[in-house]
């Protein structure tokens, strides 16, 4: 498995509770296509997080995916909860009274940082691929294998995504079948002509 990053134009906001401050939003809204992420889009399905909520997964809510620049919360202390709903996966996250959480919740109150993202692991039997009504792929998720982080970003666009490269051979294989032709043959017409 592999390490899939998903960046959300999503609602980000944060709260002022009795406790400090609360960031609020969604790290992935369901039944939703995505940008083209390399030769196909995506779609998460209502299932993909089951796992997710009923294992418990350790998961970390970190600024811009990266631990280094500061860590908010994580499930197992109770400093962040996801939940899911219709919309998507729900993230809440007490933030700490650290310098970057700080400088964080003034860069949300301007609106300078205003998408949520999540990276994860996918197992081989976790999404399904079909040829879309536009000829291009779809990607729909059903089930993550582990869910890694949630983060806030500056950067909300599907088109800033980590794709990993199982899931661009996948659609290689179904552009490939799509036409007729053997992996190998599109491959190099790919290379030539640019399919896609």
């Amino acid at each position: 498995m592999q390490r899939e990053t998903r960046y959300m134009a999503a609602e980000i906001r944060a709260e002022k509770t009795e406790t400090g401050r609360t960031i609020v939003g969604y790290a992935a809204v369901f039944n939703s296509k995505s940008e083209n992420l390399g030769g196909f889009v995506e779609v998460l399905a209502p299932t993909a997080f089951d796992r997710a909520m009923k294992e418990g997964h350790d998961v970390r809510a970190l600024i811009e995916h990266d631990p280094r620049a500061g860590i908010l919360g994580r499930t197992t202390a109770g400093t962040l909860r996801l939940s899911t709903d219709k919309r998507g996966l729900k993230v809440e996250i007490d933030a700490p009274e650290t310098r970057a959480a700080q400088d964080l919740l003034i860069s949300i109150d301007r609106g300078d940082v205003d998408g949520m993202s999540f990276s994860f692991l996918i197992g081989p039997d976790g999404d399904t691929w079909e040829e879309g009504d536009d000829g291009g792929a779809v990607r729909t998720v059903h089930d993550i294998a582990e869910l890694l982080d949630v983060s806030p970003v500056a950067y909300p666009a599907y088109t800033s995504t980590q794709v990993s490269a199982r899931a661009l051979e996948q659609v290689e294989k179904l552009h490939a079948e799509s036409r007729g032709v053997p992996l190998e043959v599109y491959r190099l017409k790919q290379r030539i002509l640019g399919w896609f």
